[in-house]
């Protein structure tokens, strides 16, 4: 199986041409287009009858879990923060790039330039709160089982296979697993 971590819409169609499945860094289930379309692009262009659900979309999904929402989205934002402002050249950031297509590109702009600037805490706060509910899972455990309502949606089309949970703890796991077999798969990742 092949693997790769695109989120440019060149990778991506790539990905779908070549490989078994993609990883992106961040995905909105509201949004999904930003992946999918260039992976299907790719499918396409490779023929032989391959859909979504022969390709493995999986997501890194921060999670944060406790009854303190501000407190969980802050625990997200270092590091939002140092992928859309800190990785790359200013002209050449694939992350600040995917933050812009799934709609924040003011923001992109502002944290891209607070942390060249070395204000890396002012970059964090200016991660909006939108985008870390779009493609994260944060709050109580019953708002992250709600959320997880449009993961499960986007699975039944097979815009998603699985979810990578990042910073996942085992309360936040079995929240997830819901007590039963999950719609879809979940990976843990430190």
């Amino acid at each position: 199986m092949i693997y790769t971590a695109a989120i440019a819409p060149a990778g991506l169609r790539t990905a779908g041409e070549v490989a078994d499945g993609t990883l992106p860094i961040f995905m909105s289930p509201e949004k999904a287009e930003a992946i999918t379309a260039p992976v299907l692009e790719g499918i396409a262009k490779a023929g032989g009858g391959k859909t979504l659900a022969q390709f493995d979309i999986v997501p890194y999904v921060r999670i944060a879990m406790g009854n303190d929402l501000a407190a969980c989205r802050d625990s997200t934002r270092p590091q939002l923060a140092l992928y859309i402002g800190g990785m790359g050249a200013r002209s050449k950031n694939y992350y600040n790039d995917l933050t812009k297509r799934l709609g924040y590109e003011a923001a992109a702009v502002e944290i891209q330039d607070l942390y060249l600037a070395g204000r890396r805490q002012e970059a964090a706060a200016a991660v909006p709160d939108a985008l870390i509910d779009e493609i994260s899972l944060v709050g109580s455990k019953e708002r992250i089982t709600d959320r997880l309502a449009a993961w499960k949606e986007l699975a039944k089309n097979h815009s998603v296979g699985a979810l990578l949970l990042v910073g996942a703890s085992r309360e936040a796991l079995r929240a997830v697993a819901g007590g039963r077999r999950a719609f879809f798969q979940i990976r843990r990742h430190p």
